[in-house]
This record gives structure tokens, C-alpha cells and sequence, in this order.
């Protein structure tokens, strides 16, 4: 299957896994629509997709530009979410409650909200691909921040897929990946040397998890993990 003719509209489509997965897409026929907070980041965003692309700078945590955004836009098949911020790692012991709170606000109630702003938009056989985490299922210590909101939104995408049937909802969730989002967070080669396939992921291989989930008519409430056998060691 392909994604010919379809609409994608993919938020935090500028850089890393997103700009990967709306280049994908794009590659099998559909029209992207990239958002993310940084003006610079979509002019660059659409001079690495086709020219029937279109981006807008959006805060996403901003609901009334969410609401504006999706009010702005012609009806569409697929909504992906992949926007987030440097990782939020947070010990126990000296917690910032009021950056733990922060943290929420884009990956977890940026996600809700752009559902919610979505769903009229969305043409019947559509679906909506968020965006989780291996930290949900083998987090380590500091994550505890982080855990909890991916363990959130896989929550947020079981229950979605009951309350917006037949509509689909789906998650993907990945492991470690050489993005700017991990830059300074983790040390590649050493974290490559501990997983099943001797590497850390690219923005390409997650992003072929998550056109897979809109090619597949048949999954709902799915959680893909792509993570190069994270949770297995």
C-alpha cells in the first residue's frame, strides 16, 4: 500500500523523526503539511520536501493557534505527532516539580490537543500516529519524568482508539535515535555497543514504523517499538 493522494499533516515535521517521516510519505505520493515552533526549521523543512508541501510555525502548546491552525487546513487522511523538546531528565531527590509539569505540556497535552483540533478534519478511514517511548518500558534512573509521560500517551492511544472509532489511533515507540533531540543525552557508540543491533537508530528507520501504521488499515491501539532490542537488555 502507499499513501498516494492522501493528506499528511505531520507536527514536529521540521527536523529529525518527523521531517523523516513526512519525506517518506511524501515519497509514496502523499501531500505533507509540516508544523512545527521554529519559522527557520520549516523554511528548511520545505526545501527538503516536494514542492506541493506546506509548513506553518505553530506553538503547539498554544491551543487557540492549535485550534487555528486546523481551522486553517482542507480536510486530511493522516495527523503524526512527533514534536518534543531536548529530554527532561529529572532526579528524585533535587525534582523541579514545576519543569516536570513543563515536560508534560508538549509531548503529552500537545499531543491531546492536537487530536482534539484534528478530529473534524480527519477523513473517514483516517488515523492518527502519536509518538511514545522504550523509556516506558525500561526507563533508568532520572527518567522517571520522562517514563511517565510516555507511559501517558500509551495510555492516551488505547483509549483514543475506543472513544474516536473507527477511526485509527496508534503509537509508535522508539528507542534511542541520532537526533538533535538526544544530542548531549546519551553516548552513541557506547549505547550502540549494548544493543542486539550494534547501533543506535536513524530518523529513517522510525520513520518507516510510522507509515507503516497509516498504511495499515487493520491496526488501532497498536504501540509499535522500534528500538533496536532496548528492552530486551
Amino acid at each position: 500500500m502507499t499513501l498516494q493522494d492522501q493528506r499528511v499533516v505531520v507536527l514536529g515535521g521540521t527536523s529529525g523523526i518527523g521531517l523523516a517521516t513526512a519525506q517518506l510519505a511524501a515519497a509514496q505520493g502523499a501531500t505533507v503539511i509540516v508544523a512545527s515552533s521554529n519559522p527557520e526549521s520549516v523554511r528548511l523543512a520545505l526545501a527538503s520536501l516536494p514542492g506541493s508541501a506546506t509548513g506553518t510555525a505553530v506553538d503547539l502548546t498554544d491551543s487557540a493557534a492549535v485550534a487555528a491552525f486546523f481551522t486553517g487546513l482542507d480536510p486530511f487522511d493522516h495527523l503524526v505527532f512527533t514534536a518534543g523538546e531536548a529530554l527532561t531528565l529529572l532526579e528524585v531527590g533535587t525534582m523541579d516539580l514545576d519543569r516536570a509539569r513543563a515536560a508534560f505540556e508538549l509531548r503529552y497535552f500537545g499531543a491531546l490537543g492536537a487530536v482534539s483540533a484534528a478530529v473534524p478534519k480527519l477523513r473517514p478511514g483516517g488515523s492518527v500516529v502519536l509518538t511514545t517511548g522504550a523509556a516506558a518500558d525500561r526507563p533508568g534512573p532520572g527518567w522517571s519524568v520522562a517514563a511517565s509521560i510516555c507511559g501517558a500517551v500509551d495510555s492516551l492511544v488505547r483509549a483514543l482508539a475506543l472513544e474516536l472509532a473507527p477511526l485509527r489511533v496508534n503509537a509508535v515507540k522508539p528507542g534511542v535515535v541520532r537526533t538533535p533531540l538526544w544530542r548531549g543525552a546519551l553516548e552513541y557508540d557506547e549505547t550502540a555497543r549494548h544493543l542486539p543491533v550494534q547501533r543506535v537508530g536513524e530518523p529513517e528507520d522510525i520513520a518507516a514504523a510510522y507509515v507503516y501504521l497509516m498504511n495499515q488499515p487493520y491496526a488501532t491501539g497498536s504501540i509499535v517499538s522500534v528500538d533496536g532490542g532496548h528492552v530486551l537488555v
